[in-house]
């Protein structure tokens, strides 16, 4: 069944993860060039007093992006983070994503993010607060709990589906482990068999396998692709494909892989300027190398070393072109 979110049904079953940092404008376009099915902006503060900032501006959507367009907004107060539903909303916004699953202290030491899920009377009050303001689709995105001791998913996930939430996706991770250790998928099947909202996995795909895999166990509606599009966007499709059984695609060739490659750099450079874009586009540079070249770990060290030391967009650019262009990749 094709996956919908309020009245929007998206082309196939794979989101892309809200990353700090990374899921930029940039990024958003070129994975979107390999068909994900929707994008989430970066995490955004609540804080309309920070909206006009620069940092808060280069994270918002944009009006030329496809729709459905999701913003994910962060925050601990209800009314706040109900202005702030309003305020993306009209300014583009198609869907707003509630943050209750970010692990970072910066987020969870003021009570947001998944510290949220300790308090479900709030989480009550703020899922009622936003979906009150605005006549949108409201999405949430939680974890499993706050530790071990304390997985509490499965109780948050009936509030939300009770609260009209239009779709639910689960890490399964508690926000004691962060990013490590394993997730496991269990609770996000539970919370599938006892709830009828879509239900989005996310959490450990690391490749092709795992993505048909974990939607298989969990019975979930969609997946979340997080790190695993790092420097390689195009799985994205790989993943697509193989969802739909479509094994005559092509392999996608080195030459389309560098061209996207130096495409994302140059758009990084265009969206934040030479001075900031080029620090910016460095880990970018060192993720997709790793995708091109890592298992040559000598040439992988000598092409950081040289690129992560230039401090200009454009020589880092052609420096790039000249590297790519002359590696033999067989």
């Amino acid at each position: 069944m094709p996956l919908e979110i309020g009245p929007f049904q998206l082309k196939n079953k794979l989101l892309l993860a809200p990353m700090a940092g990374i899921t930029d404008k940039p990024y958003r376009d070129v994975c979107r060039r390999y068909g994900v099915g929707l994008t989430v902006s970066e995490m955004i503060t609540s804080d309309l007093s920070l909206m006009q900032s620069r940092k808060t501006q280069l994270k918002l959507i944009h009006r030329d992006e496809p729709e459905p367009r999701s913003v994910q907004i962060v925050g601990t107060n209800p009314e706040v983070m109900a202005k702030a539903a309003q305020f993306n909303a009209r300014n583009g916004a198609n869907i707003i994503d509630i943050n209750m699953g970010c692990p970072a202290k910066k987020v969870c030491n003021t009570a947001a993010g998944s510290a949220l899920m300790r308090d479900p009377a709030l989480v009550k009050r703020i899922l009622t607060a936003v979906m009150d303001a605005v006549d949108i689709p409201v999405t949430l995105k939680i974890r499993t709990g706050w530790d071990y001791s304390q997985r509490n998913a499965m109780e948050i996930a009936l509030l939300a589906e009770k609260c009209g939430i239009s779709s639910l996706v689960v890490h399964g991770r508690t926000k004691s482990q962060a990013y490590t250790g394993f997730a496991e998928y269990e609770t996000i099947r539970q919370i599938k068999k006892n709830t009828t909202i879509p239900i989005i996995a996310n959490g450990d795909i690391s490749n092709v396998k795992d993505a048909l895999f974990i939607l298989q166990y969990t019975n979930a509606d969609g997946l979340m692709l997080g790190r695993i599009t790092y420097g390689q966007p195009w799985i994205i499709k790989e993943i697509s494909d193989a969802l739909e059984n479509n094994s005559s695609q092509k392999e996608i060739e080195i030459n389309e892989k560098i061209n996207v490659f130096l495409e994302h750099i140059h758009a990084i450079h265009r969206h934040y300027g030479a001075d900031q874009g080029v620090r910016i586009a460095r880990k970018h540079i060192g993720w997709y190398l790793f995708n091109l070249v890592g298992h040559n770990q000598i040439l992988l060290k000598n092409l950081k070393k040289k690129l992560f030391s230039l401090t200009d967009a454009q020589s880092q650019y052609n420096e790039l072109c000249d590297v790519l262009y002359t590696i033999d990749f067989d």
